[in-house]
């Protein structure tokens, strides 16, 4: 039976969520549902701004970054006016079903939204910071590794002409997988993520440690210090002056920003976002609701919304030891 699905996406940007309207889109026409867009997050929703969305709206859509339907953080959703009169424009359009795509805000979001309106609430994982539990990655993530990863590449470049010891700052809020996979993928010398981070006393010593010890064998060459945002007190000014306090003067700071929210997906995302944007569509009309759709051992699974915020995912073991003995090696 055809339904009336809407989707849109909430957050911060993530590559790769174009390739998932699409394949939301392509489901859709396969079996006969009526799509729309709601532009510009939750904001679309309280002010019924929604276009419809066709098969032509695919065009040269899987490799574009950002999102065609825009995205937007919005405080008065929180309210309960908010979420009333959203509920009472998704009643409105006829809307059955709703599919959101974003991170654990998006998803509290649309919890919140289920209080007010009875519709069906199916959630995608959209985030660089893949903090979401329940799924391997989140769309955009591993293209924001590859991002990272660029930028380090370049960074150690002057860092190697100048012998300087440069701190790259990266995206992950309170999550440490952008920065431990772009610290690995680039052979950064050292890594500050959230899960291990004890105190700028402890931490501040294990890196003067590896500085001494690769210069004492070395010589004189380039160090790169891959940062977590949000975890070094004062942030990357602060471990400046923590390293100068101890006789390193040759540091220089780079915050790679928003850079790494853009850019066209990598392979892995647009594979990632068409399996997950045509499963969540599969459950159109289903008994499925407030649930998200993610993928575990590259099989799509069904996950409670509520459990996708509920305790911090954990760094993959492997990963973690393998960073730990490269940081470690030949200077313990």
């Amino acid at each position: 039976m055809s339904k009336r699905v809407a989707i849109l996406t909430s957050g911060g940007d993530a590559p790769g969520m174009n390739a998932c309207i699409r394949a939301a889109i392509i489901a859709c026409q396969r079996a006969k549902h009526t799509l729309i867009g709601y532009r510009h997050g939750y904001h679309g929703l309280i002010n019924q701004e929604f276009i419809t969305l066709s098969p032509d709206s695919t065009h040269n859509l899987i490799q574009q970054g950002g999102t065609v339907l825009r995205s937007a953080r919005c405080e008065e959703f929180k309210t309960v006016e908010g979420s009333q009169r959203a509920a009472d424009n998704l009643r409105d359009a006829d809307i059955d079903t709703l599919v959101v795509i974003g991170g654990d805000g998006s998803f509290k979001g649309a919890c919140h939204l289920s209080r007010y309106w009875d519709g069906q609430i199916i959630g995608i994982p959209g985030t660089i910071d893949n903090d979401v539990s329940g799924t391997d990655a989140t769309i955009g993530y591993y293209t924001a590794i590859d991002t990272a990863m660029s930028s380090i590449d370049k960074v150690r470049d002057t860092a190697d002409a100048f012998e300087r010891i440069f701190l790259v700052e990266v995206m992950g809020r309170h999550a440490g997988f952008l920065a431990l996979n772009a610290a690995l993928t680039s052979a950064a010398n050292y890594v500050i993520v959230p899960e291990f981070f004890k105190s700028e006393e402890h931490d501040i010593a294990l890196i003067i440690k590896q500085i001494n010890g690769q210069r004492a064998l070395k010589g004189t060459v380039s160090f790169i210090i891959v940062v977590a945002e949000n975890v070094w007190p004062n942030g990357l000014p602060g471990l400046t002056e923590a390293l100068k306090k101890h006789g390193i003067d040759d540091v220089r700071p780079v915050t790679l920003g928003h850079v790494q929210r853009g850019g066209s997906p990598v392979s892995q995302d647009r594979l990632l976002a068409t399996t997950l944007g045509g499963f969540a569509i599969s459950l159109v009309g289903t008994k499925h609701t407030n649930i998200m759709v993610g993928e575990v051992n590259q099989r799509p699974v069904i996950v409670p919304l509520e459990q996708t915020w509920q305790g911090a995912k954990p760094l993959t073991d492997a990963r973690v030891e393998t960073m730990e003995t490269l940081m470690n090696k030949r200077y313990s």
